[in-house]
């Protein structure tokens, strides 16, 4: 979800310093959470500070930097190997468990392509 932008956040921090209503007055007036006016107000208050905290980072990757080139390598030796195919297969060479959907990420990330063998089983018209 983004920030609110400064400009909401100063006219709260405004309607607050001329008593203009109380918190839940103030959210409701700018449609906006009770608890985000009960946070705004409080590290404007301590701070003078109205901008918005700076984002986290989220949890860290599971597939390290070095991990890459056995990716690589195991896509290139399997280039029509499914998701879980990869998974399975990364696990067994660098005992690294991840998702499918962290391997989908990984491969776009990467920008590594699987292709599909139209050798199994299909014939080519054309």
């Amino acid at each position: 979800m983004k920030a609110y932008d400064r400009d909401l956040r100063q006219k709260i921090i405004y309607a607050y310093c001329n008593r203009e209503g109380s918190y839940r007055k103030l959210a409701k007036r700018f449609h906006v959470s009770l608890s985000f006016v009960q946070t705004l107000l409080g590290r404007y208050l301590d701070t003078g500070s109205i901008e918005p905290l700076p984002h986290k980072g989220g949890n860290p990757a599971k597939i390290k930097d070095e991990d890459y080139l056995i990716l690589e390598k195991i896509v290139e030796e399997n280039n029509d190997a499914t998701l879980e195919e990869l998974c399975v297969q990364m696990e067994l060479k660098s005992q690294v468990k991840i998702s499918r959907a962290a391997m989908g990420r990984t491969l776009q990330k990467l920008q590594l392509t699987r292709k599909k063998n139209l050798a199994r089983g299909r014939t080519r018209y054309g």
